[in-house]
């Protein structure tokens, strides 16, 4: 059965234990837990905290996950490669977890040249797509943008995008062919990399790191 939320106004250690992300990737990761012999946190109505392994877990945006872990609010978290490639720094991956597999891929319409010089390339990942375009050799300029990345190339902002598929068919609804794979993402269990874990953030990230079959 899984742990019940806190209450609003319950006192909350100062630190959490894990950081989960709320979408897509929350009901994997709760899987996963169970799996290693835990009671999954059950989040309910407004409230994102909840009990977990003998302490706390809360809900946050995968791209919040980073800074919750380098400030020290959370021991560990729980985020999809991607986010760790765009914004890893000062964390690393203690195990891959197999879920949430997706890729993020280079796409742009049939017949555009994706190689001239002055191509604009629309995405939610701008360190990563840079890094990407400086490994081709690709004269480029990154248009950051914060969601709805397929929609640039047909508003005239962008020739190409650089984001996640999992099907590639919301892609091709916008007339967009995969050119490349830029990288292949599952979700990955992280910790500050310049802090020792404490004993039940170790005991969790054991179990997390266990208990596998869940590969959605």
């Amino acid at each position: 059965m899984p742990s019940s939320p806190l209450p609003l106004d319950e006192e909350l250690p100062a630190a959490a234990l894990l950081v989960l992300p709320k979408g897509r990737l929350l009901a994997p990761a709760q899987r996963r837990l169970e799996a290693g012999g835990l009671e999954p946190p059950r989040f309910g109505g407004r409230n994102l905290h909840a009990r977990v392994a003998g302490g706390r877990a809360f809900l946050a945006r995968g791209r919040d996950i980073p800074l919750y872990i380098r400030s020290g609010a959370a021991e560990l978290g729980v985020l999809g490669h991607d986010v760790w490639l765009e914004d890893g720094e000062g964390l690393v991956e203690l195990a891959d977890l197999g879920f949430g597999r997706c890729r993020l891929v280079f796409a742009a319409p049939a017949g555009v040249d994706v190689e001239r010089p002055g191509l604009r390339v629309a995405t939610r990942y701008p360190r990563l797509t840079q890094r990407y375009l400086a490994h081709r050799s690709l004269t480029a300029r990154v248009v950051a943008l914060a969601g709805a990345v397929e929609a640039a190339v047909g508003a005239g902002l962008a020739d190409a995008v650089v984001d996640v598929a999992e099907t590639g068919r919301t892609l091709a609804a916008h007339g967009l062919v995969v050119q490349d794979t830029v990288a292949e993402s599952t979700a990955r269990l992280v910790a500050r990399a310049d802090q020792a874990l404490g004993e039940r953030a170790q005991e969790l990230a054991r179990r997390l790191a266990a208990g596998g079959g869940d590969r959605g």
